[in-house]
């Protein structure tokens, strides 16, 4: 090759190499991590997170426990409220019997203020009255004794024997009622109508 060619060893590009010097100065790697301190921090972690989990179980042991008694506190109570207002019920009760000389328009009006004081300690039980003259029968509020024929509408309630109760929206005690159904059609062909007609005739030939 000569000196102008451009791939000539003069020109070509001289790659350094590492020295002793360079090597000497590269830093060491690091050491292998000490197996005993992750270790030790491992079970560490481990105990705070199985005291974690005992402390939030114990959380959830209290509060099941604390919700198990405020329910049977409930239904040990529930009625409380209800019995606390009938006592003025009872109280006038006794008063009536052990009143003396009472007339006959002084128990009327004794009985009166015992059923509008049983009235309002029904109203504060959301205790409602079932009394459903002229409506539809509503097999889930009425209980049908018989039913009638009825120049109303069939299916709807003519008579009330005794009124039902709601508490709430839930059914204490159906109504027992009488129901109308469609009255009968006289058959043309029965002896009664033919005996009708009979009658007709006889008269119109007289």
């Amino acid at each position: 090759m000569t000196p102008n060619e451009p791939n000539s060893i003069e020109s070509a590009d001289v790659v350094p190499t590492k020295t002793a010097e360079t090597v000497a100065d590269t830093p060491a790697a690091d050491p292998a991590p000490d197996l005993a301190e992750l270790l030790k921090k491992a079970e560490s972690e481990v105990a705070d997170l199985r005291d974690a989990w005992l402390r939030a179980r114990a959380d959830a042991e209290n509060t099941r426990k604390q919700a198990q008694a405020d329910i049977a506190k409930t239904y040990k109570y529930a009625i409380e409220k209800f019995a606390e207002d009938l006592l003025p019920v009872k109280d006038a009760l006794e008063q009536t019997l052990t009143a003396e000389n009472v007339t006959l328009e002084t128990l009327k009006s004794g009985v009166e203020l015992t059923l509008k004081a049983l009235e309002t300690a029904f109203g504060r039980a959301q205790i409602t009255e079932i009394n459903p003259v002229g409506e539809k029968f509503d097999p889930h509020r009425h209980q049908a004794m018989m039913t009638v024929e009825s120049r109303e509408a069939p299916n709807t309630v003519v008579t009330v024997y005794q009124k039902g109760y709601l508490i709430n929206d839930r059914t204490l005690r159906p109504a027992l009622v009488a129901v109308a159904k469609t009255a009968a059609k006289q058959d043309e062909s029965s002896p009664q109508a033919s005996a009708g007609a009979d009658d007709g005739s006889a008269s119109g030939g007289r």
